[in-house]
């Protein structure tokens, strides 16, 4: 019995392929001047995410992560920059950042708690 599944689920031989494990979502914490301004001012957190997760998906991710609710997140695709080395030119890789909003009452997430 064949079964039709609309055009923009990602689904082979009856198989969810959504992204599951919340730590291949969620990379690492991107940490400069503006994201900890945004951190304190916004209660804002800014992660590097994988490319293909939705926006959704970054939401129970960090939820699960860090044990907080999450209002809203914003997603930038950022585009790789070419790089010189000598004679050889290449070009570093093309990432997805998060800008993920918490809601009021939650704890802030703390990235070095024993410094």
């Amino acid at each position: 019995m064949a079964r039709f599944y609309p055009a923009s689920s990602r689904i082979i031989d009856g198989e969810d392929l959504k992204m599951k494990d919340s730590y291949q979502i969620v990379l690492r914490p991107i940490i400069t001047e503006k994201s900890t301004h945004l951190k304190e001012q916004n209660r804002e957190v800014c992660f590097e995410v994988a490319k293909k997760a939705s926006k959704t998906e970054i939401k129970k991710a960090v939820e699960h992560l860090f044990k907080v609710k999450v209002e809203s997140v914003r997603t930038q695709h950022k585009t790789g920059k070419w790089r010189k080395v000598g004679r050889n030119q290449g070009k570093t890789k093309d990432w997805k950042k998060a800008y993920v909003k918490l809601k009021e009452g939650e704890k802030m997430i703390e990235y070095f708690e024993a410094v």
